[in-house]
């Protein structure tokens, strides 16, 4: 059931409104190194930043460290590895660096279309772009704005993830490509979605032996693709994630615990959910929030999901209202995320 009113039925830690973004978050991320940061990338062009010195179930210390205004909506961030510098890809069709220490922001990409996607690759000192123009570009950043690669994709970029040396990337007509980013412009593999509709977030698995999938359907994937057809087959399947009865919420975000590699998914019902897909079960359901959580991420060790309560697109323009947004921080437990031991044989 859910209360018209409520933003946050789980209880958890809140970012003080003071802070938050004015409009949709379309990204969340936490940074690699160095102290415990979160960073929004948001529709209203801003990226925030706060530092999270310690999230207990009972308490939490939330102090915002910076904010910068971009040149137009932000729809994707990453964190350099040293946990210095923010990426951030937006509507302008570019993609910048903010240096959290100088507060300087500059361009490093440049596409024709508004850049999805943007990664930092520690291993080849680059940055990786994905955009609605049917491209990925490699970039230098000591020389920008020229790619030293650009791949072309068969249609618009909706979703792409980076886990070295694997690239896996959702397009519009559901197709999933699959490169080996030591020969970039080489497609490993092409395929369809194993699901029905559009794709809206893709995932590497965390050994890097296929990826997971979320649809508008509601549905998720886990699809193998190293190993033999009949092997990969077996191991693939799919699940309910964002249904209640007839109705049908789009999944947004599929993010892997860093240390159990077990599932947080997030759809546009409100709701998060763990699983452990290994055993093919789900580990814990919560209530759902009043709107759409649009984004979310695990911090480094695992003990802190952060989310957004915040309007996802996934209805369009039509559907977009002046409810607040909010971002939240959830004290993961092992009954959260420790997956179950396997089910005894009689």
């Amino acid at each position: 059931i859910i209360n018209p009113m409520m933003n946050n039925p789980n209880k958890d830690h809140e970012i003080p409104s003071s802070s938050s973004p004015s409009d949709g978050v379309s990204s969340l991320r936490w940074s690699p190194a160095g102290a415990n940061h979160l960073v929004a990338g948001s529709w209203d062009s801003h990226l925030r930043c706060w530092e999270v010195p310690s999230c207990s179930e009972d308490s939490v210390d939330i102090r915002p460290k910076c904010a910068i205004k971009c040149p137009a909506p932000v729809l994707s961030t990453c964190w350099t590895n040293d946990g210095t510098s923010v990426l951030a890809g937006g509507c302008d069709n570019k993609a910048y660096v903010w240096n959290l220490d100088t507060q300087q922001l500059n361009q490093i990409a440049q596409h024709d279309a508004p850049v999805r996607s943007v990664f930092w690759v520690e291993e080849l000192q680059v940055v990786v772009t994905g955009s609605w123009d049917r491209t990925i570009k490699y970039w230098d950043p000591r020389t920008p704005p020229h790619p030293v690669c650009t791949v072309t994709l068969p249609e618009r970029l909706y979703s792409m993830d980076v886990r070295y040396p694997m690239v896996v990337v959702g397009t519009a007509e559901r197709y999933v490509l699959i490169f080996d980013m030591k020969h970039p412009q080489t497609e490993i593999k092409r395929t369809l979605s194993p699901l029905k509709y559009q794709t809206r977030v893709v995932t590497c698995l965390p050994d890097r032996s296929g990826f997971a999938l979320g649809a508008v359907e509601g549905r998720v994937a886990i699809h193998h693709t190293v190993g033999d057809e009949k092997d990969t087959a077996n191991r693939s399947f799919s699940f309910k994630a964002h249904r209640h009865g007839a109705d049908v919420y789009s999944v947004n975000s599929v993010e892997f615990h860093p240390a159990y590699g077990t599932v947080a998914t997030t759809g546009s019902d409100g709701s998060y959910a763990f699983w452990d897909i290994h055993s093919r079960l789900r580990l814990k359901d919560h209530p759902r929030a009043y709107q759409p959580i649009s984004a979310s991420a695990f911090n480094r060790n695992g003990s802190i999901f952060a989310y957004a309560v915040s309007y996802d697109w996934s209805q369009g323009s039509s559907s977009h209202t002046s409810n607040p947004h909010h971002i939240l921080l959830h004290h993961v437990t092992d009954a959260d995320s420790k997956p179950r031991p396997p089910r005894s044989k009689k």
